[in-house]
């Protein structure tokens, strides 16, 4: 699976906006979720060394220097992120998500697609490949709960 991903960023590289370093990473990743009106705290990784963003497919990927596993205390998940996490974006919608995961009664289910169907409803939707999906409400990935939850 990884050298498929791998690949996957080796022929996105051409046409993609490539950033590195932890800190311009970490801005421009929450510059996307912004742009395709997402949470900004949807995607809470700390240590992104790379990210490209290719505009004309919709294909991101970021690559991280470690896993990370993140609890969202507000709905109670925990979320694992790998070392490479690659999805194609488009406004309200992210599918084909690779590095992934979330941990449901002890097992760990691949994310596959997010997704807010209506706006106007405050849900976001998460989906695995088998079609089993969860919504939850967009305040459990803002960044106040960020906030909230490092200092305490």
């Amino acid at each position: 699976m990884a050298s498929e991903q791998h690949q996957i960023i080796e022929q996105q590289r051409d046409e993609a906006e490539i950033y590195e370093g932890e800190a311009m990473c970490k801005q421009k990743s929450q510059l996307l979720l912004d742009e395709i009106l997402f949470p900004k705290g949807l995607l809470p990784l700390d240590n992104i060394v790379e990210m490209g963003y290719n505009r004309v497919t919709g294909f991101v990927w970021l690559k991280q220097r470690h896993e990370k596993v993140h609890r969202f205390n507000s709905i109670g998940r925990t979320v694992f992120f790998d070392t490479e996490i690659t999805a194609f974006v488009e406004e309200h919608h992210m599918r084909r998500i690779t590095g992934v995961k979330t941990k449901e009664f002890f097992v760990w289910f691949t994310i596959t697609e997010i997704f807010v169907n209506d706006p106007s409803s405050d849900k976001i939707t998460f989906a695995n490949s088998s079609g089993i999906a969860r919504s939850f409400p967009f305040s459990a990935f803002t960044l106040q709960e960020e906030s909230t939850h490092q200092h305490q």
